[in-house]
C-alpha cells in the first residue's frame, strides 16, 4: 500500500519532468508551447459553451416537461417482457445524450433502490457500458467543424444499444 501512495504522490511531478527534459533536449521553448496550448485550450472551451448549454436546455425540457415518463409508461409493458425494470428505462434514454445527467439517474436509482439492488446494479453497468453518443458527436464534432456525422451516430447509437441489451443480460445471469 505505501509502494502505491508513494508512487502516485511522485507520477504527476515525474511526468512534468520527463516532458521537461524531452522539451529541453529537443531544444521546444516549454513555457511558450504551454502559454499556446493554455490560448488554444480557453478557445475551444468558448466554442463548445453555445453547445452545451443546448444540451443542457434540452435535457431539462425533456425531464421537465413530463415528455420522458409519458415514453417510460408507454414502453413499460415491453420492457417487463425482455427483464428490464421500467424505473432504468430514463437512464437508457439519457445516457446517449448527457453523461452527467445519466449519472445523476444512476445516483438516484442507487439512492431509491440500493446499490445491492437489480435495478441499481442495471444502472451501474448501464453507465459503465454506455457512451455519450449525442453529446460527443454534437460538441466535439460540432468544434472542429465535422457536417456530416450520419455514419457516426448509427455505430454510435448501435453500440449503445448492444451496451444496453449486454447490460441487461449480464446483470440477470449474475445477480438474477
Amino acid at each position: 500500500m505505501a509502494l502505491i501512495t508513494g508512487v502516485s504522490i511522485w507520477m504527476i511531478p515525474l511526468f512534468i519532468c520527463i516532458i521537461l527534459i524531452a522539451a529541453t533536449w529537443r531544444k521546444v521553448p516549454a513555457y511558450e508551447a504551454f502559454v499556446t496550448g493554455g490560448k488554444e485550450g480557453a478557445q475551444m472551451a468558448l466554442s463548445l459553451l453555445p453547445f452545451l448549454v443546448g444540451m443542457i436546455v434540452s435535457i431539462s425540457i425533456l425531464r421537465s416537461s413530463g415528455a420522458l415518463d409519458a415514453a417510460v409508461g408507454l414502453i413499460a409493458p415491453l420492457l417487463s417482457f425482455v427483464g428490464m425494470p421500467s424505473e432504468v428505462l430514463p437512464l437508457a434514454l439519457i445516457r446517449p445524450i448527457s453523461g452527467t445527467a445519466a449519472l445523476g439517474m444512476t445516483t438516484e436509482l442507487i439512492h431509491n433502490y440500493g446499490p445491492d439492488s437489480f435495478i441499481g446494479r442495471l444502472a451501474a453497468t448501464m453507465q459503465g457500458a454506455t457512451d455519450t453518443t449525442l453529446y460527443i458527436l454534437t460538441v466535439y464534432f460540432g468544434a472542429v467543424g465535422i457536417k456530416r456525422m450520419k455514419y457516426a451516430l448509427k455505430v454510435g447509437l448501435l453500440a449503445d444499444l448492444i451496451g444496453i441489451i449486454a447490460s441487461i443480460i449480464i446483470v440477470t445471469w449474475a445477480f438474477g
